[in-house]
């Protein structure tokens, strides 16, 4: 089974480039979709947050906007809430590894470096395109201000550097040639898998 992680700053087209490797046979391991799984209505996580942080919990799902306001007031939430998470994190990945019917497995991490991930992949990915491209991108989905823009992009690792770091790149310009390149790379492994 071959872990090829995914991953790249906000607004490169990494939820494009997951849904190309999935047309093409791979399981996808979507952190994000997991994080929501954990914290809406009977989710894993909602029970022990309700316990540390009731002030998050708005209706029986943990609240987003409401973990934001609590992480920028108190700067040592967000370790006790990582603390709560990745556990139930690590939990989903397994469950997504047991049901997994392809040989090439998936992971969608934007975080991946950040937290030491890519130590777990046989392979890492990384989707990049230009800042300018990036911006209007993230200006065009209209969910959020440049200020918050620009403080995102202050969290994650610099884009050049995750792109230098990656085993692969997928310039994310057009459609067609992300397509070209997430192929090329489904190639690849697919080779050496049958190789070994």
């Amino acid at each position: 089974m071959f872990k090829l992680g995914l991953t790249g700053s906000i607004g490169m087209g990494k939820s494009t480039t997951a849904a190309m490797f999935a047309q093409l046979g791979c399981d996808v391991w979507d952190a994000d979709a997991a994080v929501h799984r954990l914290y809406t209505k009977g989710g894993a996580a909602v029970g022990p947050m309700q316990a540390q942080f009731p002030q998050v919990i708005d209706e029986g799902i943990v609240s987003r906007a409401k973990l934001r306001v609590l992480i920028s007031d108190d700067p040592t939430a967000l370790k006790k809430i990582e603390k709560i998470v990745h556990p139930l994190l690590g939990q989903d990945r397994a469950d997504f590894v047991e049901a997994a019917k392809s040989d090439i497995l998936v992971y969608d991490i934007p975080l991946l470096f950040e937290t030491g991930g890519d130590a777990r992949m046989d392979a890492v990915a990384c989707v990049w395109t230009t800042p300018e491209i990036q911006e209007q991108r993230v200006m065009e989905r209209g969910t959020m201000t440049a200020e918050q823009f620009a403080a995102i992009r202050t969290k994650q690792l610099p884009a050049d550097e995750k792109r230098d770091r990656a085993d692969y790149v997928i310039v994310t310009d057009t459609i067609d040639h992300a397509r070209a390149q997430v192929k090329d790379i489904f190639n690849s492994i697919r080779k050496g898998l049958s190789d070994a």
